[in-house]
């Protein structure tokens, strides 16, 4: 790797990291709710898809399955997810959303919406389209 390219790609990464941190600074403070990204995009995966296995939901959020009982605990403990026995195998559990849990993804989506706004919405539609293309590359490898 040449020198010019190297100093290109260094810059991109501290780009990148500043603006991590800059996003996760922004959720943090318009954060009503007390739930992470993380919590979020659970409670999403279990509305879209139905209840999962903890390692599916590992797999899914790429996170470890202690991650999965962190943050699967203060949902738990909230109301919004249940924890059940898997019909098929006994000795497996699931997790599925609450009815509580749907209603604070609703209100949750409103914030999500905000914020992704607030994040990306000075972009032209070719540049979210680029965008995407290079972010689903970056996370294929």
């Amino acid at each position: 790797m040449d020198n010019q390219r190297f100093e290109r790609l260094s810059s991109l990464f501290e780009v990148v990291s500043s603006l991590e941190r800059k996003w996760a600074n922004e959720w943090n403070q318009k954060n009503q709710l007390g739930f992470s990204k993380s919590h979020i995009l659970l409670l999403e995966l279990l509305a879209k898809e139905g209840p999962k296995r903890p390692s599916v939901i590992a797999e899914r959020l790429n996170v470890t399955t202690g991650g999965v009982t962190v943050l699967t605990t203060k949902l738990i403990n909230s109301g919004f997810i249940e924890k059940t026995q898997n019909n098929a195998d006994r000795r497996s559990s699931q997790v599925a959303i609450t009815a509580e849990g749907k209603k604070i993804l609703e209100e949750s989506r409103s914030q999500v919406k905000e914020m992704v706004n607030s994040m990306f919405g000075m972009l032209t539609n070719e540049e979210i389209t680029t965008l995407h293309m290079i972010f689903e590359k970056l996370n294929s490898k």
